[in-house]
């Protein structure tokens, strides 16, 4: 089974499912030329790429990227039980090829630890997910930051697109998206994610 510690509760949380939302912030939509306007979509990882742990960097790539994302945990009757923050590690290379000619992304987007996860957060109904801070930092220089207030679909929307198509139970993440300025990691770079004032994430690639 895999599980996340819960934190300040001595608890783990384990992993279901595990949904990503694509294209979900303005800038990143540009960078990667994309149409900010269009709906969202979705892709899932399986759960054994969920990690906490230092990363391998993967086989069949020279193009290893980090994208940081605010990650809901799903409590039951589709609640948000809790936060954390994640990073989707991206073999881009292999996505290039897959967007090229119409292929999935599984190739680009699953590895073993292609998606590290911090603590998981309790949710706190006071929390205002517009006033959340992402940072991710590599080798101690800041390479995304950005409030969630610039995501186009807001996480409750987010869930409730996702609820149009699938039933989301008890155990399931939502990655919701990055922000601009991802790019590319190498082996021996320390990848400090985090919301600001909440969580952080540390690891590193080898």
């Amino acid at each position: 089974m895999v599980t996340l510690p819960i934190a300040n509760q001595g608890k783990e949380f384990p992993v279901n499912h595990v949904y990503c939302v694509g294209r979900n912030y303005v800038a990143h939509s540009k960078e990667m030329g994309e149409d900010e306007r269009q709906p969202p979509f979705f892709f899932s990882k399986p759960n054994w790429t969920i990690t906490s742990n230092d990363v391998h960097y993967p086989k069949n790539t020279k193009n290893l990227q980090h994208e940081v994302e605010l990650v809901l945990a799903i409590g039951e009757s589709c609640s948000v039980f809790g936060i954390a923050v994640g990073v989707d590690l991206t073999r881009r290379d292999l996505q290039a090829q897959a967007k090229k000619t119409g292929k999935p992304w599984f190739a680009g987007k699953n590895f073993i630890g292609s998606a590290p996860v911090s603590t998981i957060v309790p949710f706190k109904h006071t929390i205002d997910f517009s006033t959340l801070e992402l940072k991710l930092k590599v080798n101690g220089k800041i390479r995304q930051h950005s409030k969630c207030n610039n995501m186009i679909w807001s996480p409750l929307e987010i869930l409730s697109q996702i609820l149009l198509d699938i039933p989301i139970e008890s155990g399931d993440l939502i990655f919701t998206g990055t922000p601009a300025g991802v790019g590319p990691i190498n082996i021996g770079d320390k990848i400090v994610a985090s919301i600001e004032k909440i969580v952080k994430l540390s690891f590193s690639i080898i």
